[in-house]
């Protein structure tokens, strides 16, 4: 698979896709169950921060050229 412009060595869209929403599932997950305890408000203010990254991660995932796109 080609690399995209911006990627690290051996990153591919997929890596980065999936790092993105693992970062998005964790930091929900730990605004729930962690922070909920301390702040209510800390943890919407997550929420809603990480509620940004689910579109970063797709147009991340559909960046680069068109010529590396699977068919």
């Amino acid at each position: 698979m080609a690399r995209g412009p911006g990627y690290g060595v051996g990153m591919t869209r997929d890596h980065a896709y999936f790092i993105l929403m693992g970062i998005c599932i964790t930091a929900i997950v730990l605004a729930w169950t962690v922070v909920r305890l301390f702040s209510v408000t800390a943890a919407v203010i997550i929420s809603v921060a990480v509620g940004l990254l689910p579109p970063i991660a797709a147009i991340v995932a559909n960046a680069g050229d068109e010529g590396s796109r699977r068919r």
